[in-house]
């Protein structure tokens, strides 16, 4: 079984002044540990069940696309505690679960299948609650998902679905072997988001509960809803100085998150301070990432959680001032 857990766990890390001075550091100027090694193989890897679910789904997502979400309904489970629970268990167990998973959790979806669960169950034997992980991506040429079903569940049901072509299920394909329900993929690795090692080192090998990657920055009014010419100087300044970003990820365990920007990103600390000058988010920023700490070699940036589900939104709704494009 995965192990549960942050996707990166923070450790004891220290300023560049306590380590020439042997000064206190102030909790906001702490860096990360340094991070692992980037390993890739030659040839890009094929799905792979057994890796956790971010980086076992990049060998599906066409090279095209440009954001990938995936959330790990297992590790969720794990999470609140209802590791067992299946679409077998009695409606009101699953329907609690859900309500504490989108109070307490970071999820970047509450089910694909949600909106047609009751027909699921009533017709063809399966519901959300057998997901799982979800993935979706989007990109030029369309959007796309992988459902990744339990290991026990009768594939026959899921099949009829989808030849039915219920809600969501309707054109996709089912590899009953893998147990995958997929729309747009790819099936051909070299040809997928696996051959990226700058993309497989932004997912890490860790779980997590959810994941998102972005290949590309975000503009200012997307992070912040608010016009960049409205902004006073000292603010304007701190956009214009920092560096272009081509890619990004967050990744959201049970109490911290991980933001990857890339190796070798001398604007991460600047990055993880420039909420302090800017407009609010919606939810405010600090509600779901706060007590940053930075690795500029690394190009990460951890945060605590203090409500893992605002940093659900937060993600979701890609209101995330440190992935904002320099003006």
């Amino acid at each position: 079984m995965r192990s549960w857990g942050a996707a990166v766990l923070l450790t004891a890390a220290v300023t560049a002044t306590s380590l020439t001075s042997g000064c206190s550091a102030d909790r906001s100027a702490r860096t990360l540990a340094p991070p692992l090694e980037e390993v890739v193989d030659a040839d890009p890897p094929t799905y792979d069940p057994e890796l956790e679910a971010a980086s076992a789904v990049l060998a599906l997502v066409p090279e095209e696309a440009t954001s990938l979400s995936v959330t790990d309904f297992d590790q969720v489970r794990l999470l609140l505690g209802a590791s067992l629970l299946t679409g077998q268990d009695p409606a009101p167990a699953r329907e609690r679960f859900w309500r504490r998973a989108a109070a307490q959790a970071p999820l970047l979806s509450e089910g694909l299948l949600a909106p047609v669960d009751a027909e699921l169950e009533a017709d063809y034997g399966f519901t959300r609650d057998d997901v799982s992980w979800e993935a979706s991506f989007t990109g030029p040429a369309g959007d796309g998902f992988v459902l990744a079903l339990r290991d026990d569940l009768p594939m026959a049901g899921v099949q009829r679905a989808v030849e039915d072509g219920v809600g969501p299920l309707a054109g996709a394909d089912v590899d009953a072997v893998l147990r995958l329900v997929t729309v747009g993929t790819t099936d051909d690795p070299e040809s997928s988001w696996a051959t990226s090692g700058e993309i497989v080192a932004l997912v890490g090998p860790a779980a997590a509960n959810a994941t998102y990657v972005e290949r590309d920055c975000l503009d200012f009014d997307q992070a912040f809803g608010a016009d960049p010419a409205t902004l006073a100087a000292v603010p304007a300044d701190d956009l214009a100085a920092l560096e272009p970003l081509e890619m990004f990820s967050v990744t959201l365990g049970g109490e911290l998150a991980t933001v990857r920007l890339g190796s070798g990103r001398d604007d991460a600390f600047e990055r993880m301070r420039l909420a302090g000058n800017l407009p609010a988010t919606e939810p405010e920023l600090g509600l779901g990432f706060s007590s940053g700490v930075a690795d500029p070699i690394g190009g990460r940036i951890g945060y605590e959680m203090p409500d893992p589900a605002v940093a659900g939104r937060l993600t979701r709704e890609r209101q995330l001032p440190f992935a904002v494009c320099p003006s």
